[in-house]
């Protein structure tokens, strides 16, 4: 019995016309779909290819143990993360061994802060795995706002809002773009650490870019409103230019 295909599938910011054709022809025909999930959630990558998925697929719903609930300092996060990832690589593995593709379901691209890639490290040299590329949210955020987010010789750094304030003004400061994800609960820190930054008054925030619901607007106008989990500070850079 040949041995199937695990398939990491990028699905771009949210907007199913986004997708490569490649990922959506995997999608229609995969039989064994998986995709992450909070528990008790449906999970946005599952929402996102919503009437594209083949009538007998069998689905793997892969809920985290934790996400918010302690920090990601305890040691108990990364022990839990682990066995967890463990557990899904198992399920996957068996199912390649026995003959049946998989598609994985992730949400931007794979390869960029994503889930997909605890199961990649722990399946490529077990199974055949393929990673299908895709437009990440940080792109489908900074084109919403309708401005170029690089000029000329503009440095661009993408940073996680997790990181301590100190670290995230002093990468500010020295970059021309700057891209703000996983902001959540640290909205506050990072508007304080832009501000220092003195790049303020220049960030843009969006909300759920390419998705329905998609808000822009700057930062600075934004009030003390909590962001959601899909929300991305944008600064743009000006740099050289004919």
């Amino acid at each position: 019995m040949s041995v199937g295909t695990i398939y990491g599938v990028g699905l771009g910011p949210g907007d199913p016309d986004l997708m490569s054709v490649r990922a959506d022809r995997l999608l229609r025909n995969g039989r064994h779909v998986a995709f992450f999930r909070k528990a008790g959630r449906s999970g946005q990558a599952r929402r996102i290819v919503n009437g594209m998925l083949h009538d007998e697929v069998v689905e793997f719903a892969m809920e985290y143990p934790v996400t918010t609930e302690i920090p990601v300092t305890d040691p108990g996060y990364n022990a839990a993360l682990s066995a967890f990832y463990t557990e899904c690589t198992d399920h996957l593995r068996k199912l390649a061994e026995a003959g049946e593709d998989v598609v994985v379901l992730c949400e931007g691209d794979p390869f960029f802060f994503g889930s997909f890639m605890h199961l990649y490290t722990r399946l490529k040299d077990v199974v055949p795995v393929e990673v299908v590329p895709a437009i990440t949210g940080m792109s489908g955020a900074w084109t919403a706002t309708g401005q170029p987010v690089t000029w000329g010789d503009d440095i661009l750094t993408v940073l996680m809002g997790t990181l301590p304030e100190d670290m995230l003004a002093d990468a500010m400061q020295r970059s021309d773009a700057v891209v703000v994800m996983k902001i959540g609960r640290h909205f506050e820190k990072v508007k304080s650490a832009l501000k220092r930054a003195g790049k303020l008054d220049a960030a843009w925030l969006v909300e759920y870019a390419s998705m329905p619901n998609q808000t822009v607007q700057r930062l600075s106008e934004a009030g003390d409103k909590i962001t959601p989990y899909f929300s991305i500070i944008v600064v743009h850079g000006q740099g050289r230019r004919p």
